[in-house]
């Protein structure tokens, strides 16, 4: 039986709306130590941003983050895959459109996110990256 990206996502997830600073995004990454934040609206995932997409897209560049929203540096309408969509289809997702994450959204509302490093713990539990994505960042 295959497994599903309800099985192996991170439950939740951590939104924004499109006219937030990055300077608030950055924040919510560093308080939840992930490296994403969704951008919605309406419960509509609008795009992600990720902690490189804020230093490639503004930082980099020499712009104030707080003076940038979030809507103007995420990529915008993200792939996305369904919690009860195989976790093969969202590896294979991931491969085409060469991302490492995908919001996971149900009836339109993101519920989670699924990243490479869920994938391989599910599906190579002894694989670097697995090891690497189930390391306790507190030791």
């Amino acid at each position: 039986m295959a497994t599903l990206v309800k099985d192996v996502m991170t439950g939740g997830v951590t939104a924004v709306r499109p006219q937030a600073s990055l300077v608030e995004v950055a924040r919510l990454m560093r308080e939840q130590d992930i490296g994403d934040v969704v951008v919605a609206g309406d419960d509509t995932v609008l795009g992600v941003v990720t902690d490189r997409d804020i230093t490639v897209r503004a930082v980099a560049d020499g712009v104030d983050p707080s003076g940038l929203s979030a809507g103007s540096v995420c990529t915008p309408d993200p792939v996305v895959i369904g919690p009860r969509d195989s976790a093969e289809q969202a590896a294979r997702l991931m491969r085409e459109h060469a991302v490492r994450r995908l919001p996971v959204v149900e009836d339109g509302r993101p519920v989670g996110m699924v990243s490479l490093g869920d994938l391989a713990r599910e599906q190579e539990p002894g694989s670097a990256l697995a090891d690497i994505s189930a390391a306790d960042p507190d030791r």
